[in-house]
């Protein structure tokens, strides 16, 4: 007998410790995984930077949160995150952000990109593409790039770069910076290619045929923004349709809504058709009507380039929260033409035909949702460094705050256009299906399941929403509860956990080189 008790009491004591073997434990939630379709209540063990396992039945662990009423979901991944810095990082998680890419800019050198990244430490992953347009400016104007997203903001005026035709020394720099940077981790190619719209054809034919040899994405700028032809923006994505079919490169689209305008329909019957033969593409779209770039862009100039928008007013462009007249527009456009602006080219609050041309790009088939944020900055300039919080009176497009708790809050609550397994799919799983044959690291991302990335999010669908707006943009969207970061509670209780940069580098690999 006393064997047996001791033999029971060994058991007992051994069954106790595995159940404390999970470093953390979400219970109670509602579960999503898109890939697997589970949609259930279920409980989340987690050990160190990985899901170990989903539990129909109560798990023990070193900390438990209660996520009762709550959606459990994969961290959100954002192919289009221009502010790779700790401040932009911190205010996206709070937006449900796990993993935030560079890929339509892109930077050069590469290298340095990760070394100053990780030196300073990220609230969430991060990752870059190769950047053509810094291959062209170091190519077309004899300089050294810097690995900063608007280093290119420098050179947005100047004519050089944008119009002078590459000829084949000057073509093959340009190759050679962009392929260094692919050596280098680059998740593929970044083309702003809408910011020199009269570069060659052949050029962009090359950099994709490029792509293709190193089993890359292309993430494209389209060409051109007008709805009136020639030089429309139907033809920039004719373009982009024309050179993935004879190039075989996947061709990531850049914010369909912003460069469709109101030939969204027709682009997206173009894209839909390519796509049921075999062409390669993916599109990301943002919920807002609104972009935000340099005033000195070669969109905004030109031959009636107002009318080809839809007839734009100087008024529809914002510095600051202030709307711009003609004098103070062309005054900066020709001084400083660097300076940050916001551009309102829809107004889906007041006109349902805009409404319905932006839902047309957000519920693309297999789309993605993804910010095009960017960084902060005050009067005194850009905010960097380990900066928390960010200033009330800081400046930037609300997507940089608001973008998925917009999305949720008015495609799956408000609305309710999709469920919210559609709108999980959409932030988390979507954008690491669109990158993981070319990124073998995002095969672990976008998942709720055993052995995925503990990049977990956990939010209140009855209360999730921005807070952002174009005249208070640097308000934090709330019903985030917890944000988890391998497996790091960045997020606790909806409060941000400034002592840690839990944030890891997704890199690309060489391995792929043809």
């Amino acid at each position: 007998m006393r064997v047996l008790v001791a033999a029971f009491a060994v058991s007992l004591a051994a069954g106790f410790a595995a159940a404390q073997d999970y470093d953390l434990v979400i219970a109670n939630g509602r579960v999503i995984d898109p890939e697997t379709g589970l949609d259930a209540v279920r409980h989340v063990g987690v050990s160190g930077d990985r899901i170990e396992t989903i539990s129909e039945t109560p798990l023990e662990g070193a900390r438990v949160i209660d996520a009762t009423g709550r959606i459990v979901a994969p961290g959100f991944i954002d192919l289009h995150a221009h502010g790779q810095n700790i401040p932009s990082g911190r205010m996206q998680a709070l937006d449900g952000v796990t993993t935030a890419l560079e890929l339509e800019s892109g930077v050069l050198p590469v290298a340095d990109f990760y070394a100053r990244a990780e030196e300073e430490g990220r609230p969430v992953n991060y990752g870059a593409a190769s950047s053509w347009a810094h291959a062209r400016i170091s190519a077309i104007m004899d300089t050294e790039p810097d690995a900063d997203t608007y280093w290119f903001f420098r050179y947005i005026g100047d004519p050089r770069w944008q119009t002078e035709l590459a000829d084949d020394e000057r073509l093959n720099a340009i190759l050679r910076h962009i392929s260094q940077g692919l050596d280098e981790g680059g998740l593929g190619i970044g083309i702003l290619l809408g910011y020199a719209p009269e570069v060659g054809r052949k050029e962009y034919h090359a950099v994709n045929a490029l792509a293709a040899a190193r089993g890359v994405p292309t993430f494209t700028h389209a060409r051109f923004l007008s709805a009136i032809e020639p030089q429309s923006s139907f033809e920039g994505f004719q373009e982009m349709i024309a050179v993935a079919a004879a190039t075989g490169a996947h061709m990531h689209i850049s914010h369909l809504n912003s460069i469709s305008l109101s030939d969204i329909e027709d682009i997206a019957q173009m894209i839909e058709t390519a796509q049921a033969t075999g062409v390669n593409i993916t599109v990301e779209a943002y919920p807002y009507g609104a972009g935000a770039t340099g005033i000195g862009a070669a969109m905004f100039r030109g031959e009636n380039w107002r009318g080809r928008m839809g007839g734009i007013g100087y008024s529809d462009f914002t510095v600051r929260g202030e709307p711009l007249d003609e004098e103070r527009f062309l005054d900066l456009q020709e001084n400083e033409p660097g300076t940050g602006i916001v551009v309102h080219f829809l107004n889906p609050e007041e006109r349902e035909e805009d409404q319905a041309y932006l839902d047309r790009s957000m519920l693309f088939p297999g789309g993605a949702i993804a910010s095009d944020g960017g960084p902060w900055a005050t009067e005194e300039g850009r905010l960097d460094g380990d900066v928390w919080p960010i200033p009330e009176d800081a400046h930037s497009h609300p997507r940089s705050a608001g973008t998925y708790g917009r999305f949720l809050r008015m495609y799956a609550r408000e609305r309710a256009v999709i469920d919210w397994p559609e709108a999980i799919a959409r932030v988390s799983y979507n954008p690491a299906l669109i990158l993981q044959d070319a990124v073998p690291q995002m095969r672990t991302k976008g998942r709720l399941q055993e052995g995925a990335d503990a990049d977990i999010v956990v939010f209140d669908p009855e209360t999730v929403s921005d807070q952002a707006t174009f005249e208070r943009p640097a308000q934090a969207t709330t019903g985030f509860d917890y944000v988890v970061v391998n497996g790091a509670v960045l997020v606790d209780g909806g409060e941000l956990d400034t002592a840690i940069l839990p944030g890891r580098p997704i890199r690309g690999t060489v391995a792929n080189e043809g």
